[in-house]
């Protein structure tokens, strides 16, 4: 038998709610068993500007390569930093 759900008190601000969920269980404010998958299709990933500095001959091989592929060298490097990290994590749990 299920035990009835509490009421969701009012919570006056997001740093309160995050202190309520830190120390409250959902289960007893939700039924998650009603609950259905959230799809998200609009949503981006907070990026991060940084600033690297990188030898000037890396960077002209780096562009030259993304010409080649017709996409931004900032992306290029994106793309190419994803993949080596895939790897390196893959290998990670191989080991």
């Amino acid at each position: 038998m299920k035990k009835p759900l509490r009421a969701m008190p009012d919570i006056s601000s997001e740093d309160a709610e995050r202190d309520f969920w830190a120390s409250e269980d959902s289960t007893d404010y939700v039924d998650w068993s009603k609950a259905s998958r959230a799809s998200f299709p609009k949503l981006r990933p907070s990026l991060k500007t940084i600033s690297l500095r990188m030898p000037e001959p890396m960077l002209n091989r780096i562009k030259a390569m993304a010409n080649e592929r017709d996409v931004p060298y900032q992306s290029l490097i994106k793309i190419i930093l994803s993949e080596r990290i895939a790897e390196e994590l893959h290998a990670k749990a191989e080991r």
